[in-house]
């Protein structure tokens, strides 16, 4: 299965999974053979896709669908929509819900921060419903939210059918677009991941053998902190799982791992883990340039400054095949000549890494910093002078 690794985006800048390309002249490591329909696997730190196979096929999306109705929940909190201590009722539609479940009943007012635990730790299809009518109102508002949600995030090839990921027609996904969806997800709700981590969870009353979390990878690897399982007999055993990881020089590095279509919990957890030791130990991270660090000071024209920082307000990390570190090139694109104003965080060209022939990332570049536009006699001064030029 060959290794793919972007060539125009980073998922964290974009929040898109740009189309991959094959390095041509530099040998990519070769992922281990991985059992499963489907997989995927992001380093989150550099942006970059370090493995694929078959991230573009239609696949059901089983209880992986509640990472959109956990991204939806924590907007509404927020927002303050809603609060983590405020009691929702349960419908009789969500105590009816089978499949998996938290084992709520409509005798109960459950406080949003139980349900959510519900939804995450036990995959309760009750919680989840009676979250999407918390919020939503009901179900069928609830996913259309989805829906418009999954497109303002890009996700093209997913639409959603239902709150909890019980099997229904149309109810699809792919895991390009998982990887959209969990990148967001870590990135834009930070203050909320604990809960993907929590191991262990029952509400009162109700049975604590249900309690154990459905990702098994919580409790072999330290360094794994999420995200959800998924499974019917249509989607398979499925798992989105993310680790993090110290070291030198860069810090923690992240790692993303979408697994789909596995034969059984225990086979989705051993790829999932295969995968992530192998994105660890197959490249190394290398850290180009610190948090607003400039990467470049160029000239700029009619401003009020002679010249213009750029960079990035995060650290410019990239991946690259382990021992390969030393032979990278970095190159700049921008326009030329620069002319203000300039406003802090306005693109201004990009950072092109390169290894060997192969462009291995294109990282943006923002100003770090304004620039105004100079008086006229300043401008008119370096209109002429540009006239010389």
């Amino acid at each position: 299965m060959k290794s793919l690794l972007p060539t125009l985006r980073s998922v964290l800048l974009a929040a898109v999974l740009a189309p991959a390309a094959l390095w041509a002249q530099v040998q990519a490591p070769q992922p281990p053979e991985i059992a499963a329909r489907n997989y995927l696997l992001l380093d989150i730190t550099a942006g970059q896709v370090l493995a694929a196979k078959d991230i573009d096929a239609p696949v059901e999306q089983a209880s992986l669908t509640k990472l959109m109705t956990g991204y939806l929940v924590f907007d509404a909190l927020r927002a303050k929509k809603v609060a983590l201590d405020q009691k929702l009722p349960v419908s009789v539609l969500a105590w009816k819900m089978p499949g998996s479940r938290m084992f709520i009943d409509p005798k109960m007012q459950v406080p949003v921060d139980d349900l959510i635990k519900g939804m995450i730790v036990q995959s309760g299809n009750d919680a989840t419903m009676a979250l999407a009518e918390g919020v939503g109102g009901t179900a069928e508002n609830f996913v259309k939210l989805m829906n418009d949600q999954a497109k303002a995030l890009g996700m093209k090839n997913t639409a959603y059918k239902n709150p909890e990921g019980l099997t229904e027609p149309g109810h699809t996904t792919t895991a390009r677009d998982l990887g959209v969806l969990a990148s967001r997800l870590m990135k834009d709700f930070p203050e909320y991941m604990h809960y993907y981590a929590t191991k262990q969870y029952s509400y009162p009353g109700t049975p604590v053998s249900n309690g154990n979390n459905r990702n098994s990878l919580l409790f072999r690897d330290p360094t794994v902190d999420g995200l959800k399982t998924g499974h019917t007999a249509a989607a398979g055993y499925c798992l989105v799982a993310t680790s993090k990881r110290d070291f030198p020089n860069v810090g923690q590095r992240r790692l993303l791992s979408i697994v789909l279509g596995a034969a059984s919990e225990n086979a989705r957890a051993n790829e999932s883990q295969k995968l992530l030791n192998w994105g660890y130990t197959a490249f190394e991270a290398v850290k180009l340039f610190d948090a607003g660090q400039p990467v470049a000071t160029p000239a700029v024209w009619k401003g009020t400054e002679n010249t213009l920082k750029i960079g990035r307000a995060e650290a410019i990390v990239v991946a690259v095949p382990s021992g390969s570190g030393g032979k990278i090139k970095t190159e700049i694109a921008r326009p030329d000549p620069l002319v203000a104003p300039f406003t802090k965080g306005q693109a201004v060209g990009s950072l092109k890494v390169v290894l060997g022939e192969q462009t291995l990332a294109e990282v943006p570049l923002v100003a770090l910093d304004g620039v105004a536009q100079a008086g006229i006699l300043g401008r008119a001064w370096d209109a002429i002078r540009l006239w010389i030029k």
